[in-house]
């Protein structure tokens, strides 16, 4: 029945709020063919500890009137250690840089990061940086002479203007607060949620998305799960399992009644493998490979900017004046990257095949990729896994 599911989507656009619910087929599920073994949930959450939280904001139809709508945006936290300000060892990578993430130095300097990490619109990476600073400071300050409880939080984006009343700044620091209440492990919501609401992908609706896979080193087993904020792409560079998929659908083109603008993605890589920074700086850069593999070139305005962190904590002394750090070789470090790759690819596709038809401001609408088409595409070049009935 239809009822319910419009009834549904009509409480959600009144409420402003988009439940995390997954309610179409992923990916493996319609018989693409991606290498590699999935965590249980084939998410960013299969690594022990991972967290994630949306607030998703849908409000409003028809003309753009800044400061009331249409909106069509939202903000997405990810928790490296649970909601705790732990620090874990991190490193980042930008493949285009015309975009924004913030606290970015202090990883550089001192290859750490600590407490959550936000994903929001172009706009309103401010506030949400503010936010989980505030947030921060609510759950973790020390009450000392000097408390460094608000951090130095990092926050990306993408920009959702062509859906989104973006210059309205509707992303408040209660949705930020509501999304870090509400963070949860296991399976994870993909397509129109969190800051991936507004977005879009290779001229299809885009948004969030995540993958997973697990890697064996002797008698260990180790998580690496990639998470994904997409908003980049031209129709013809689609490529799925190295299928062409972009060139063959050629319609369901969006209706764009202002000017286009490419957009950008943002990547985070969480293992628990023990890495070292400039290890973890190695695995952020395999994230542009997965990109590439959907058919991305890191286009001019679009800002492609990755993070990768590891839940293995250096373990100091006593005193303080000593840490111990325990790593994997790098030259074992071939599958870690192999699997960097692989989930990010298919995180990318994974947040289309979540995404809903969408229109936002004066009328734009962006479509959604038909899953059925998809598999049309790949039965015609001989590359679907034909689903089990």
């Amino acid at each position: 029945m239809k009822f319910p599911l419009l009834l549904a989507a009509a409480l959600c656009l009144a409420a402003g709020v988009s439940a995390q619910s997954q309610t179409k087929p992923r990916a493996r599920e319609l018989g693409v063919p991606f290498e590699g073994v999935t965590g249980k949930y084939n998410a960013i959450t299969d690594v022990p500890g991972v967290l994630v939280g949306y607030k998703t904001l849908i409000k409003g139809k028809g003309k753009h009137k800044v400061g009331k709508g249409p909106v069509r945006t939202g903000v997405t936290v990810i928790l490296p250690k649970g909601k705790t300000d732990e620090a874990v060892p991190a490193a980042w990578f930008s493949l285009n840089g015309d975009g924004e993430m913030t606290g970015l130095p202090y990883v550089e300097d001192y290859g750490t990061t600590s407490g959550p990490i936000g994903i929001t619109n172009t706009n309103s990476v401010g506030v949400v940086r503010d936010a989980i600073g505030e947030w921060s400071i609510k759950n973790f300050s020390t009450n000392e002479l000097i408390d460094f409880s608000f951090g130095l939080p990092v926050v990306g984006e993408t920009f959702d203007g062509i859906l989104n009343d973006i210059n309205g700044l509707h992303v408040t620091k209660k949705d930020v607060f509501d999304a870090l209440d509400n963070a949860k492990s296991g399976p994870v919501a993909e397509g129109n949620v969190g800051g991936g609401t507004g977005m879009s992908l290779f001229l299809f609706k885009g948004g969030s998305g995540t993958s997973s896979r697990t890697i064996k080193l002797d008698t260990a087993t180790y998580t690496l799960g990639a998470f994904v904020q997409g908003n980049f792409g031209g129709r013809k560079d689609l490529m799925v399992a190295g299928v062409p998929v972009g060139k063959e659908i050629t319609d369901l083109r969006p209706i764009i009644n202002t000017k286009e603008k490419d957009g950008s993605i943002i990547v985070i890589i969480a293992t628990n493998a023990p890495l070292l920074p400039s290890q973890l700086k190695q695995i952020a850069k395999r994230a542009s490979i997965g990109v590439a593999r959907t058919g991305g070139l890191g286009r001019n305005s679009s800002g492609d900017i990755f993070l990768a962190f590891s839940t293995q904590n250096a373990q100091p002394n006593a005193k303080g004046t000593l840490e111990v750090w325990r790593s994997i070789p790098k030259d074992h470090l071939d599958a870690f990257y192999q699997a960097t790759a692989e989930a990010t690819e298919e995180a990318i596709i994974n947040a289309m095949l979540a995404a809903e038809d969408m229109e936002g401001i004066n009328g734009n609408t962006i479509y959604a990729l038909p899953g059925q088409r998809l598999q049309e595409v790949m039965r015609k070049y001989n590359r679907l896994n034909e689903p089990k009935k």
